[in-house]
This record gives C-alpha cells, sequence and structure tokens, in this order.
C-alpha cells in the first residue's frame, strides 16, 4: 500500500496517541514560543473526539535558560538541573493556562530512565497514566531534568516519547518537528533532497539519511527521531515524524486525506509481540491456583482473573512479574504479569475485588492479572 493507504489504515483504528514536541518548535532565545503551544493546545482540542492523547513535552530547560539569562545551552548537568527547575514551572504554567481555556485538565508527569526499567515504578507510572486518561485528563510528559544523571537520563525526549508510547500502549506516536520528515538529504542544504514517505520499522537502508541536529535548542536530530521511531516500532507501534512548524500542524498530521511526513510502520501487532514475550521469553515466578470459575472466565470468557478465583498463592514474587496460572488439577492454563506481590495475593485470595482497599489498605488494580497481560496457554 502506499504511505497515503497505509496512514488511512491506521487512522481507523487510531484510539491512543502520544504527541511529542521538541525544543527546537517550542523555545526561542527569549523563552518559549507561546503562540506554538496555544497552537498544540487548539490542535489537541481539535483531534480529540473519541481519541486519547498523551503530550511529550520538551521546553524545561530552554525555557529556564531564556530565564536565568543565559546565551548558550546549558552544558554540564547541575546547570542543567537548575535550568529545567526554573523552565519546568513557566512551561506547565502555561500548558495549564491554555488547556483550562478549553475547558481540560492537564497533568504533569516527570520521568527518569530509572523510572520506566525499574519493573515497580514501571507499573506505578502506567497505572498513574491508565488513571488519568480515565478521569480524561491530557497526561503531560517530561524528562526529569532536575534530578536526571548521565546514568539515567534519556538524553532526549524522541526516546522518552517512544518509551511512553510502550507504557501507554498507544496506536501511533507523532513526533513534531521543524523539517517535513526523512528526507535523503538535508533539505536545509541539498536542494536535491526528497522526503521519504514510508519505512519499515526494521528497514536499515534509511540509517544513511539521518543526521544531527546542529541546532542551539533542540538535544537529537533526525537519527534520533528514527532510533524513536524504531524502539517504538519494536512496541508494534507506528510513528509518524512530521512538520511541526505550522498552525493546524497535528490536525494535518491526522488528516487522512493528507499525505505528511514520514510514517514508519511497525513490523508485528502489538498485543501478538507482548503476549509472545509473556508466554515464552519471562520465566515464571511464581504460581496462582484458580478455581473453575476463574478457569471458566479465563477460557471462555476472555475475562481477567480477579482476587476471588484464587485459591493458593506459591512463590516469591513481586508486582509485575510473571507467574504461571493453574486448575485445580495441577493443569497449566494460562501465564500473566501480576498487579499485586506474593504476600498481598495471600491476603487477597478468594475475596472480592471491592474488598481489596479494606483488606491491603489501598487498591493498585481491581485485578490480579488484566486480561491484556494474560495469556491463555
Amino acid at each position: 500500500m502506499s504511505a497515503l493507504e497505509e496512514k488511512r489504515a491506521l487512522l481507523r483504528r487510531l484510539r491512543r496517541v502520544v504527541v511529542k514536541i521538541g525544543s527546537s518548535l517550542l523555545s526561542t532565545r527569549s523563552g518559549l514560543d507561546r503562540e506554538r503551544i496555544r497552537a498544540l493546545a487548539a490542535d489537541v482540542q481539535a483531534s480529540s473526539g473519541n481519541r486519547e492523547f498523551i503530550l511529550v513535552t520538551s521546553g524545561a530547560v530552554a525555557s529556564g535558560t531564556a530565564r536565568l539569562g543565559w546565551r548558550e545551552r546549558p552544558r554540564t548537568i547541575p546547570q542543567k538541573q537548575a535550568a529545567a527547575a526554573v523552565g519546568q514551572i513557566d512551561l506547565m504554567a502555561f500548558y495549564e493556562e491554555v488547556f483550562a481555556a478549553a475547558g481540560r485538565h492537564v497533568a504533569q508527569m516527570l520521568l527518569t530512565r530509572d523510572d520506566l526499567t525499574n519493573r515497580r515504578r514501571y507499573l506505578n507510572a502506567k497505572h498513574t497514566l491508565m488513571a488519568l486518561l480515565a478521569e480524561q485528563v491530557l497526561p503531560i510528559i517530561n524528562e526529569n531534568d532536575t534530578v536526571v544523571v548521565d546514568e539515567i537520563k534519556f538524553g532526549d525526549n524522541d526516546n522518552l516519547s517512544a518509551d511512553v508510547a510502550a507504557l501507554a500502549e498507544a496506536d501511533l506516536l507523532v513526533i513534531l518537528t521543524d523539517v517535513d520528515g526523512l528526507h535523503t538529504g538535508d533539505p536545509t542544504r541539498d536542494v536535491s533532497a526528497t522526503r521519504i514517505p514510508l519505512l519499515a520499522g526494521d528497514d536499515r537502508d534509511a540509517d544513511g539519511y539521518a543526521g544531527v541536529s546542529s541546532g542551539g535548542f533542540g538535544t537529537g536530530g533526525m537519527k534520533t527521531k528514527l532510533e524513536a521511531a524504531r524502539k517504538a516500532a519494536s512496541a508494534g507501534i507506528a510513528t509518524l515524524i512530521a512538520d511541526g512548524r505550522q498552525p493546524g500542524a497535528l490536525v494535518r498530521a491526522l488528516d487522512p486525506d493528507v499525505e505528511a511526513g514520514t510514517l514508519v510502520l511497525a513490523p508485528a501487532d502489538r498485543m501478538a509481540r507482548r503476549k509472545h514475550w509473556i508466554a515464552f521469553t519471562l520465566r515464571p515466578q511464581g504460581t496462582l491456583r484458580i478455581d473453575d470459575g476463574a478457569v471458566h472466565a479465563i477460557r471462555e470468557g476472555k475475562r481477567s482473573l480477579l482476587p476471588s478465583g484464587v485459591r493458593e498463592v506459591e512463590g516469591s514474587f513481586g508486582a509485575g512479574d510473571c507467574v504461571r496460572c493453574v486448575a485445580l488439577d495441577g493443569s497449566e492454563i494460562a501465564r500473566g504479569l501480576v498487579n499485586y506481590a506474593a504476600a498481598e495475593l495471600r491476603k487477597l485470595q478468594g475475596a472480592n475485588t471491592r474488598d481489596i482497599d479494606r483488606i491491603l489498605g489501598y487498591k493498585v488494580s481491581d485485578e490480579v492479572i488484566h486480561r491484556d497481560d494474560l495469556v491463555i496457554l
């Protein structure tokens, strides 16, 4: 199919979108480009409908740099942290202002790489994100530059946006930048450079076309955007790299009749890839013995596993670990990722969902294993 046909097919099933907008678009030497942010907010509102949006934003360091009167982007980690601490306040205050005018609540989430490599913190971030979306709150995510160090920094928000897309199980990642997608050369220097409208996520021929930005405010370039698109593709998520300089940029990017930017396709279905990982890659850390009602609900009803169906908990495991689900006769029914640790499940086994908060003093989830994290064997 052509790029436009692929885009139309993708948009027909589009439910959740992560939009990344970088420093080159949001920042100038005098601070934030407030008109650009206002235009982005208008685009999000115009494109929402039944879709959920998550923003990954840059701009805190650049905003703080301008407010502190520094002429160049800070080079050391302490200077970057200081600029981010100053700039993040201004950045989020303006996001809140422009979305409040449209009657929409926003929420700030600041992440480091360590938050997404530690399984427990990964799950905490995911549960927070899902709760915000359920309340129709717009999550606005940035790297936590105030505490970042070399060992845990993402280094650029392109890669952060790919990780957020995987965390949110998004259907599409849109990277808005200052060029209309990947080209065969640098379009600012080579007039013969042509746009590449469609690219497979595992296509390595495009590596030679991706350069590194030399701008004063951005930290990435087309190279990092291509890396991010490939990371998203490995999670089954398509990416659209598009021009974000004009008003209506996001609306145009999501228009089924407009071929814009470069669409990077995912090579495999996200859920099939994820469930294959759960079933065949992860090593089970424990076993849940479940009753006949739970077996029927999982097998025939394709339902989640609830505490009421758990009869026995074996092993020592943490929240997010892979466990076996076995019937009362010992036959293995399924494998999945648990939302509660073994010690918590021993208290919850056989209980009704409504009693979770009373028993534990808190509730992470109604389900022991959500159906999306459960593989029937």
